[in-house]
């Protein structure tokens, strides 16, 4: 589903509806001049507008950040910062001193004030409160048949349980507000688990298994967030049978049965989106008539080299401890799950560009260079990526640059945009692909005790990396990148799956070690590792070991630590408990180990 100027429409036409008193803002005090009545909306075409409004709130960006005066990568859906950076995935990149707000995330001195929590808050609630509209209006419209009722309510539902899902791993306890709420003054006191459950299978039971529209939601998307949160919530009995029947008898939207793509960067180009792996994605376009990139991953626009044919802006570095984690042994397994940084990678940290470098020679899984570019090796089709020339501080947040968002020099005259200080692009972003369902199914499945079934789905992942399809081969020619590649590999490449009784041997716990270390490694700078680390129990131990290992080369998180029952949740925003208090009292109780 492109998003066009009716979705525009749209989205302005349910912030005008309704605006959550949650999250609102000294201008939403203000009368909405030209807000439509519910009689004029309670109909086929006003309730197909709010939907498309409910759907555009996917990218964050409707009444997020930007409106509060912030930058549109506050609440970016990709979850870059608070997922990825906060993970170890990812330095906060650029200068110590741009966006200092990120430091604080990193390094887990943040608090309640930290503006870039009140933009994500309110942008996930403008989200719910878009979808409760929908709901709202369906009731009285009369001109839509049952039918088609109970499938707007579903793709309603499902979203409303997307911007609660992102709510609930973000800060734990948060108010529910739905259609039939009144009172919008709600506490944080109920456990809302169960009621995004509801929605999902909500979605799950009602949703066509294809859409007319790719962008729209259908069941097995539904059914893969169902198992995702039964997972987070560790109901790995419930979980089973969804997992596998997303497995067996999924597909997409647009009817193409679920799959790994055979090129794992496929799943990273708009010239090869709503493919077979993608369960369910934003819809992102360029050059789409606006002059802007609102609709172009603009909450990704700070994260391309810095001083390089991107123009902007140097955040969002691979981190050294994740280029490491690459590492493979001459057989194709990883070298280690746990001492990986004991054979680090070799990098050109500390070097100019001028200076003399030879990459890495020993083993490494290819997905490292669809993931972090890294001096000497192809940043895509843009040439070599030249080290230090396009790191902005290389002292701040190291030498690799980001890769999987980043649109193609051949494609880029229709795939990016251009319309903003910098740069938009079309590449979908993809909130779940198939990769990510095989590897929360093998979790469950050695949860279980299942643990031949779990390295099974777990080699299918590492069977396609190893495919050849998937090596990174040098240029035909250094001075022409464009002219082609040649037949000789940017690395020596190594990565093979497990061989069989492999998880058997490690028992339980080895073998869900290394489901958790394979998906480190598959869905690197995804916005998934900082949320993986708190519900696996282990962000304690695995955060602060890379705090001191890499703030031993990087000064960005030297001071970095993460505290056991405390940082497991972001703070509820102090804007938000000041908005909902009466008489000095607030109906929102504050995170554990916050000062209120």
């Amino acid at each position: 589903m492109r998003k066009s100027k009716y979705i525009f429409m749209a989205a302005v036409l349910a912030a005008a509806m309704q605006v959550l008193p949650s999250c609102k803002d000294e201008f939403l005090e203000k009368p909405a001049f030209g807000a439509l009545s519910d009689q004029v909306l309670a109909n086929r075409a006003g309730v197909d507008a709010l939907l498309i409004g409910a759907y555009a709130a996917l990218d964050g960006q409707g009444n997020g950040a930007a409106i509060a005066g912030g930058g549109q990568w506050e609440a970016a859906p990709t979850n870059w910062i608070y997922g990825s950076v906060a993970g170890a995935d990812a330095h906060k990149g650029s200068s110590g001193s741009d966006q200092p707000a990120i430091n604080s995330i990193q390094n887990f001195t943040l608090d309640p004030s930290n503006g870039f929590l009140n933009s994500k808050w309110r942008a996930m609630y403008e989200g719910v409160s878009r979808s409760n509209s929908v709901l709202n209006l369906l009731a009285q419209a009369t001109d839509i048949s049952e039918a088609d009722k109970t499938s707007i309510s579903a793709q309603a539902r499902f979203l409303r349980g997307h911007f609660y899902f992102e709510l609930k791993k973000m800060f734990n306890m948060v108010p529910w507000v739905d259609e039939t709420t009144t009172d919008f003054n709600q506490p944080n006191t109920e456990d809302i688990w169960p009621k995004i459950e509801a929605d999902f299978k909500f979605a799950m039971d009602n949703l066509p298994a294809t859409q007319a529209q790719v962008g729209r939601v259908n069941k097995w998307a539904a059914a893969a967030y169902l198992g995702k949160t039964y997972l987070y919530e560790k109901k790995y009995q419930d979980a089973k049978p969804v997992f596998d029947q997303v497995i067996s008898s999924g597909v997409t939207s647009n009817n193409l049965k679920y799959g790994l793509v055979d090129k794992f960067k496929d799943n990273f180009d708009a010239a090869t989106e709503n493919n077979k792996e993608s369960v369910f994605a934003i819809q992102m376009v360029a050059n789409d008539g606006t002059n802007t990139i609102a609709n172009g991953n603009q909450g990704e626009m700070l994260n391309y080299p810095y001083n390089s044919p991107f123009r902007c802006c140097g955040f969002y570095q691979p981190t050294i401890d994740l280029v490491n984690s690459y590492r493979t042994t001459a057989v194709g397994l990883p070298f280690s799950i746990t001492n990986y940084n004991a054979n680090p990678v070799k990098h050109d940290q500390g070097l100019q560009s001028s200076d003399p470098f030879t990459p890495e020679t020993g083993n490494l899984d290819p997905r490292l260079d669809w993931t972090a570019g890294r001096r000497g090796v192809p940043f895509l089709d843009w040439g070599n990526h030249p080290g230090q020339a396009w790191i902005r501080e290389q002292i701040s947040a190291g030498p690799y640059s980001s890769k999987k968002h980043i649109y193609y020099q051949a494609t880029a005259s229709t795939l990016s945009d251009q319309s903003s200080w910098a740069p938009g692009s079309a590449i979908n972003v993809v909130l779940i692909r198939f990769a990510d369902v095989l590897l929360m199914a093998a979790e469950v499945e050695a949860q279980l005790g299942n643990l031949t079934q779990a390295q099974d789905y777990v080699n299918m992942v590492r069977a396609r990396a190893a495919l050849p399809v998937n090596v990174v081969y040098k240029y035909a020619d250094e001075t022409k990148p464009m002219g082609g590649y040649s037949n000789a590999p940017a690395a020596n490449y190594s990565v093979a799956p497990y061989p069989a009784g492999t998880f058997t041997g490690l028992g339980k716990e080895g073998a869900l070690s290394a489901i958790y270390f394979e998906r480190k490694l598959e869905l690197a700078m995804e916005g998934h590792r900082f949320f993986d680390l708190v519900r696996w129990g282990i962000a304690e131990p695995v955060l602060n070991a890379y705090f001191a290992y890499e703030g031993k080369i990087t000064g960005d998180v030297k001071e970095g630590r993460f505290t056991k029952g405390k940082n497991e949740y972001y703070p509820i925003p102090q804007r938000q408990i000041n908005l909902q208090s009466v008489n000095g009292v607030s109906s929102l109780k504050q995170n554990p180990g916050y000062t209120q």
